[in-house]
Parts: structure tokens; C-alpha cells; sequence
């Protein structure tokens, strides 16, 4: 799902259009995979024929099916639905699934770019990205994004380039 080009002023370009890291999905894959084998094996436990194994099985596939939207299914929409967008003029943050919430923060009023990485981000080269901004809102942490200090290099770039256009206007 790319970034519409029906969002963007006549010479603006997408730099990088980027969803939160992979590793988001990480437990619900995990939790995937034990829940299809936590109701195939109660599912093939329960005696066949008898009202305890009807209600049985029932209860275990409500259960499942609750376990399957709140811990794979919401988390995975989640995922897909949060987007960071560096544009060559600004950058966009759009989050939500039910309702959708979004900032756009213009290059110029940015004031710094940083990033932090724990191990394990080091590890799946992803981490937080921090812009602080000269807003009512301050600064604003972006969650694992991925290549987060390509993305940070890049993003300090545009900066520095749009505060030197303002300077010389």
C-alpha cells in the first residue's frame, strides 16, 4: 500500500514510505502458531457423539477464534496501518485502524533528528526515531522504523536543506 501521489504538493517526491518494523509481528506469529496447535489438540481430544465433547468443542473455538482477533489479527492491522512518510518537504505520520489519526510536520519547523536502538533493535536494524519539532507537541517518537539510521541520515539531510531555502528567501 504506497502513499497516494493525491496527498502531495506539484514537486513534492516520496522519499521513504515505511511501515513500523517487522518484528511487531513477531508475537503474533508465535501466538499464531500455539493457538492452531492448542485447538487442534483439544479439538482432537474431545470424545465424539457426546454433549461434552459438542459444547467442548464450541467453547474451544469461541475461545480461539477471541484469542485469534485480539492477539494475531488487531496487532497485525495495526501494523498495516501505521505508516511513516518522508516526503522532500515534510514528514507524515499516519496511525489507526478504526480511527485513523495523522501529523504532517514540514521540514522546516524541525529542529533535530535523532534515533535510539536498544540491542535487539541493533540486531533487526530498526530502532526509534525522535524529531524534535517547533510545535505545540514538541517531540515526536517514531517506533521501530526500520533502517532507522538510514532514515535519520536522509531526514537531517531535507532539514538542512529546507532551513537553508528558508534562509535565503
Amino acid at each position: 500500500m504506497g502513499f497516494s501521489d493525491k496527498q502531495l504538493s506539484d514537486d513534492e517526491q516520496v522519499i521513504y514510505h515505511l511501515h513500523t518494523h517487522v518484528k511487531a509481528l513477531i508475537v503474533p506469529v508465535l501466538v499464531l502458531l500455539v493457538l492452531a496447535a492448542g485447538v487442534g489438540f483439544g479439538l482432537s481430544a474431545l470424545p465424539d457423539g457426546e454433549l461434552v465433547g459438542t459444547v467442548g468443542r464450541w467453547a474451544i473455538v469461541i475461545v480461539g477464534v477471541v484469542v485469534l482477533g485480539v492477539w494475531v489479527i488487531w496487532p497485525f492491522l495495526t501494523w498495516l496501518t501505521t505508516t511513516y512518510t518522508i516526503t522532500s518537504e515534510r514528514l507524515i505520520t499516519r496511525q489507526g485502524i478504526i480511527t485513523r489519526t495523522g501529523r504532517d510536520i514540514p521540514h522546516t519547523v524541525i529542529n533535530d533528528v535523532a534515533y535510539e536502538m536498544q540491542l535487539t533493535d541493533r540486531i533487526l536494524r530498526c530502532g526509534t526515531l525522535v524529531v524534535s519539532a517547533a510545535s505545540e507537541q514538541g517531540q515526536v517518537r517514531l517506533h521501530d522504523v526500520p533502517r532507522v539510521h538510514q532514515v535519520q541520515l536522509r531526514l537531517s539531510e531535507l532539514v538542512r536543506e529546507a532551513h537553508d531555502l528558508d534562509e535565503r528567501a
